[in-house]
């Protein structure tokens, strides 16, 4: 039951049967909004505000003691039990696997769907992150620009790899669309959006990638996602 939940007293549910997104239009957070319209779960978004640390309130640490959005509650979870998750791979993997979607059946394609996964979780991500962050956020007004340098050679390198998967490729993991999509999208995105840094990391070099995320970015799960929660 929701009312296990100690987070729901914070956010109560308007609607207790459909599942409950903590979240904010971040990358991380934008990837499940993405998934949970790409598959037609029903949900209800609430926000967890940055500036007023939401993140850090002890009913949002109960749901996820790592104070990061997004998080979920699924009120039919295995066994028609809720559950609460965290991790924005992890609930990708588990919403695929609930709805049968977004991730090939087939073992060498669903092996490689879950690699690109793993690819922008432990790489893509966090380093798109840390050179935003000396780009356009409080580190750029560092006076030792090596961390940025740092972050701007490894953002290159990580376009490269990516671009050249989709010289081969539809999408980054094959022929279909799949999770590995979804969480790679949000990130590209900012590159050129919010960050603004189009011109220095020259996006423009990487046409296969510019294709895709034009794919991408015409899907209506995700034009609705990127508002969410509004």
């Amino acid at each position: 039951m929701l009312s296990d939940f100690p987070i729901t007293k914070r956010w109560p549910a308007a609607d207790p049967s459909v599942i409950q997104l903590y979240s904010l239009a971040t990358p991380n957070g934008i990837k499940v909004a993405a998934m949970l319209e790409e598959t037609g779960l029903g949900y209800e978004a609430h926000k967890v505000s940055f500036a007023d640390a939401d993140q850090m309130t002890p009913e949002f640490l109960s749901l996820n003691p790592n104070n990061k959005i997004p998080a979920i509650i699924d009120p039919h979870g295995p066994d028609g039990k809720a559950i609460g998750l965290w991790e924005s791979g992890a609930i990708l993997i588990y919403l695929a696997e609930k709805t049968g979607t977004l991730l090939p059946s087939d073992p060498l394609k669903r092996a490689h769907s879950l690699q690109w996964l793993m690819w922008q979780m432990g790489g893509a991500g966090p380093m798109f992150g840390q050179f935003g962050f000396f780009f356009k956020m409080g580190g750029a007004a560092f006076e030792d620009k090596r961390p940025l340098a740092r972050y701007t050679d490894e953002a290159i390198r990580l376009l490269g790899v990516m671009d050249a998967q989709l010289a081969a490729n539809e999408f980054i993991a094959g022929d279909a669309y799949s999770i590995a999509d979804i969480a790679l999208w949000p990130w590209i995105n900012v590159l050129t959006g919010f960050y603004g840094a189009g011109e220095h990391l020259q996006v423009a070099r990487y046409p296969h990638i510019q294709r895709w995320l034009h794919a991408a970015l015409a899907r209506p799960a995700s034009q609705a996602a990127l508002t969410v929660p509004s």
